[in-house]
């Protein structure tokens, strides 16, 4: 009888080890590919981009701005304009390429760095009315352009972190209850300022954030393979539990570059179960060389997860 009492507590015992186990895992190896693309206006089409059937692959439109579109844009608390090239990437070319392609899902950035000849600035009067302004005015960017998601992408603040977090946590709260959205990134860098806001963010509405995009490249030119792996596990301390995705500039102008081996950092991360995904800024600059690390990058992912 006592051998079946302790028999029963331990059996117990390891289901609910195993399942706070299983609660508390880290993210694991994922196929995702994601790639910001129509900042710079260089014609670049989404059937320019090669695209892998054995990846989730997601566009991000880069970017919608809470500015006018007038010659010297200003401030609009809330109020989102496409400033993407839609000429290009417009509402018919988003439809057509998820059509064709089942794995593909395109997404909008806020903000950027910069807009016109200035920054862009995330500049709220005060929670409540920019966050009415924004569910309003992305609500219907998004419906009109058939988007699934968002990314934060805001580099610049004239407000302080706990403002951006209630702001940003709210709006993705809310276009995810409506079911205007299904997943939501943000984009932070290396920076005290930029990383102070996204950690606020994190802290008080990471459980709503499918993915952290981010920025490596921002790091100088030249780092290397080891140096990626330690900046990446950093960051992945800083949002805690997210799935971080590696990430490169396709004009090699900062961070590890596919050439210095980038993809030998990601096989490593993957070896430790820890690539997340992969995302490039940008398929803008990709064009020039073919896309020729698009496709690597791909392949790597496609390789079972």
């Amino acid at each position: 009888m006592e051998f079946s009492k302790l028999f029963i507590a331990l059996f117990f015992f390891q289901v609910f080890f195993t399942c706070n186990l299983s609660i508390q895992a880290a993210p694991a190896n994922s196929n995702l590919f994601r790639e910001y693309i129509g900042a710079e206006f260089n014609n670049v089409k989404f059937t320019d981009v090669p695209i892998n059937s054995n990846v989730e692959f997601h566009f991000i439109l880069s970017f919608a701005i809470d500015y006018d579109t007038s010659s010297s844009p200003s401030p609009t608390n809330g109020k989102f304009n496409v400033f993407w090239d839609s000429d290009n990437l417009g509402p018919s070319q988003v439809s057509s390429i998820k059509s064709s392609h089942s794995n593909v899902k395109v997404a909008l950035s806020l903000g950027g760095d910069s807009v016109g000849d200035g920054s862009a600035y995330f500049n709220p009067s005060s929670v409540d009315s920019w966050l009415s302004n924004a569910v309003s005015s992305l609500t219907d960017i998004i419906h009109q352009y058939n988007l699934d998601g968002i990314d934060i992408d805001y580099e610049h603040f004239n407000a302080d972190p706990d403002t951006f977090a209630e702001c940003i946590g709210q709006l993705i709260k809310t276009l995810k209850k409506n079911g205007v959205i299904s997943f939501a990134s943000i984009a932070p860098f290396d920076d005290d300022d930029v990383q102070s806001h996204y950690k606020a963010l994190w802290k008080s509405y990471g459980d709503l954030i499918d993915y952290v995009n981010f920025q490596f490249y921002a790091y100088d030119q030249g780092t290397t393979v080891s140096q990626l792996i330690n900046y990446f596990d950093t960051q992945s301390s800083n949002y805690k539990g997210g799935n971080v995705l590696a990430s490169f500039i396709s004009d090699g102008s900062g961070g590890l570059t596919p050439e210095n081996g980038f993809f030998t950092a990601c096989n490593r991360l993957k070896s430790e179960n820890k690539l997340h995904g992969i995302f490039i800024w940008s398929a803008d600059d990709s064009k020039r060389n073919g896309f020729r690390y698009e496709k690597q990058s791909q392949a790597l992912l496609a390789i079972s997860h």
